[in-house]
């Protein structure tokens, strides 16, 4: 017997994680002696879009669940709506799932069930609690009343058995146009519940199916399809997100009045993040309009888009387990998911030196044709790591903010007459420095005390600072793309009236820095390999980058003590 799974004979089962509703009601369910101690969940994407790190949460719940009751999970595309749903859709799901570090039990698709749907449909139709409906889409709209006022039953309400089983067949057999009939539940127009006023099951659609192609024109919903495929499956927890909390009464209708096996829904909280935007449809329109160039864009909050940009799934399942499990929906902070994709980055990210907007450096002492190699740690968390060797030479660069010509106050970098260390290589102290016609600092000549190799001076001196370089001769050219957060407010979607969420994106979402220089080893980094740029920030292998042209996408800068400052005294 697996070590998780609950022993009959043993006593009361109890959690071995952090307690929340949901896992109470499944232990429960155990000790009941429901389903004979049996855990079964499921995870059920519509295909008609890519992930985003809103359903990493029910993937994280959906499968450490089964996992800790000893249970399975199934994958099950809810593809009942042809004309949103694609292919392309299907494998990035699965991609990204296996991303998360989760592998499904079962693949399954609602269209698997497509027979068995229509078969139950007509059950219930012959039993009258389904009939064919020839309102519109806008009347039945108009029918179905308000909050605070019941609805109207449809005039085609009371039709005799006998013609709705026609009426439904000659649908299934194409003999309608679109949306000119549907299905309907015969349940009470009454109902305080606007969800069992006699809701569709059925709507006429003729167009192919990516996976059954055109054996069917009518296609079920997704209320009426859900919790008949959990059943077909035995899940036995269905665990969903609040907005469907309303709609677990109808679940339940269609359980109860076809007799087949009593899933069970139970609703949580969603996952929301500030300055993050997590609506497939909207998200839809930004690829469409052009805001960003594809589903995997890296200021995208889809997986793909995160995968790209260099976050881990380590971060991405933290913070699932921090968000926790409830039934009040609120916002999470994006920083708390940085913090997690920093603590992760910090501990298996090597460590390299690039500098971004290069500054050249002169060492005019050092000698002409000599080139050095220091020994540099790959990462200094993890003593396996190793070291690597990067060579030294007379002429460098180092970051243009690393020197000032005149240096404000609790500045202590690079300035004239000032001594530094140089990571791993010397102190140089700058002793003159040149300005281009528009009169920016182009180079520095400095000096260097060969005394202070490997960086400390056999005097006791001391620096209050150390700088990154990288030879001149040895460079590699690259291009690095910084990332900055997608949109400028917190809650995108509030706007101003006459606008939508579009004027709340960030103009300023992307820099792309060219002519940046990395040390050599790089030349052959693989694509999605991560590095921390020392005193830059963590960068991935962006997914165009070739030997002849290195792409670095920015995942997460550090933090930076002089910008802070800087910014501080702007302000």
């Amino acid at each position: 017997m697996n070590s998780l799974e609950p022993d009959p004979g043993a006593g009361p089962v109890e959690s071995s994680g952090q307690s929340n509703f949901v896992r109470d009601i499944i232990i429960e369910d155990i000790n009941a002696g429901k389903h004979e101690g049996r855990v079964q969940t499921r995870f059920p994407p519509e295909p008609n879009g890519y992930l985003h790190i809103g359903h990493a949460k029910a993937i994280y719940i959906d499968f450490e669940l089964a996992a800790e009751f000893g249970g399975k999970c199934n994958l099950r595309f809810d593809d009942t709506n042809p004309s949103k749903e694609e292919t392309q859709y299907v494998d990035s799901i699965m991609e990204d799932i296996r991303w998360l570090g989760y592998e499904w039990d079962g693949l399954f698709y609602a269209s698997d069930y497509f027979g068995q749907l229509y078969e139950w449909a007509v059950q219930l139709t012959k039993a009258g609690k389904a009939y064919v409906c020839d309102l519109s889409a806008d009347e039945i709209r108009a029918y179905r009343g308000t909050l605070t006022e019941p609805g109207r039953e449809s005039p085609y309400r009371n039709r005799s058995i006998e013609e709705n089983l026609d009426l439904f067949e000659r649908m299934k057999n194409g003999e309608f146009p679109d949306g000119s009939r549907t299905l309907r539940a015969k349940i009470d127009m009454a109902s305080p519940n606007l969800n069992m006023r006699d809701p569709v099951m059925y709507r006429i659609l003729h167009m192919e199916h990516h996976r059954t192609g055109d054996q069917w024109c009518i296609y079920p919903m997704y209320d009426y399809a859900h919790g008949q495929s959990d059943s077909i499956e035995k899940v036995t927890h269905s665990i969903c997100t609040l907005e469907f909390e309303d709609h677990r009464p109808l679940y339940n209708w269609f359980i109860e009045n076809l007799g087949i096996f009593p899933s069970r829904q139970i609703e949580f909280n969603r996952l929301n993040l500030t300055y993050t935007l997590l609506s497939k449809r909207r998200l839809l329109t930004l690829v469409r309009e052009g805001h960003v160039k594809g589903w995997d864009d890296p200021r995208m909050p889809t997986l793909s888009g995160l995968r790209r940009r260099g976050y881990t799934p380590e971060a991405i399942r933290n913070l699932c387990a921090n968000a926790g499990v409830s039934k009040t929906n609120n916002i999470m902070q994006l920083s708390l998911l940085e913090y997690f994709l920093r603590e992760d980055l910090n501990k298996c990210a090597p460590r390299v030196m690039a500098v971004l907007r290069p500054l050249r450096v002169v060492i005019d002492n050092y000698p002409d044709d000599t080139v050095e190699e220091v020994e540099a740690v790959n990462n200094p968390e993890d003593e396996r790591c190793g070291t690597r060797r990067v060579p030294f030479s007379k002429v460098l660069y180092i970051e243009q903010d690393d020197f000032r010509e005149d240096p404000p106050r609790k500045y202590y970098r690079l300035a004239p007459g000032r001594e530094v260390r140089l990571r791993y290589g010397y102190f140089i102290t700058c002793k003159d420095f040149v300005k281009d016609a528009d009169g920016r600092v182009v180079e520095l000549h400095c000096t260097y005390d060969p005394a202070t190799r490997g960086g400390n001076a056999p005097d006791g001196r001391k620096v209050k600072s150390t700088i990154h370089w990288v030879s001149a001769a040895h460079a590699v050219d690259c291009e690095v793309l910084l990332y900055d957060n997608l949109f400028t407010k917190e809650n995108p979607n509030e706007v101003e009236e006459g606008q939508d969420f579009t004027a709340n994106l960030n103009p300023n979402s992307l820099e792309i820095l060219r002519g940046c220089k990395v040390e050599p080893g790089l030349q052959t980094a693989a694509v999605g390999a991560l590095y921390q740029f020392e005193r830059m920030g963590y960068f991935c292998v962006d997914r165009d980058s070739t030997p002849e042209k290195l792409v670095f996408n920015r995942t997460i800068g550090l933090r930076d003590t002089w910008a802070r400052i800087e910014q501080r005294d702007k302000r």
